[in-house]
């Protein structure tokens, strides 16, 4: 899989964001679809985290994403302002009827 096809630029611009708990909002959720031409389709969803949230809590929320929701921890940034911005990804399953 080449680090090419992914960019972190247009997270933004592939789908939808919803703004989930936390500091008042501070957490901006947005999932995207990634197609791969010769390899697996992955699911991408951009955490972007305030400076004034915990990193503690920040952590906890990674750590269930991932626990709970089948996401791995793809990239992490943590910007000069202070807020941190993690990319997780999940495959694609594309299941085929049998019936």
């Amino acid at each position: 899989m080449s680090d090419s096809a992914f960019d972190p630029s247009s997270a933004s611009s592939h789908g939808g964001s919803a703004e989930s708990g936390g500091a008042a909002g501070a957490e901006t959720m947005t999932s995207y679809f990634e197609p791969y031409e010769n390899g697996p389709s992955w699911e991408f969803m951009v955490l972007t985290c305030q400076p004034q949230e915990s990193l503690a809590e920040v952590r906890r929320r990674v750590i269930d994403h991932a626990e709970y929701g089948k996401w791995e921890l793809r990239r992490s940034i943590l910007f000069s302002g202070g807020v941190r911005k993690y990319w997780l990804r999940r495959r694609v399953m594309n299941v085929q009827r049998t019936l």
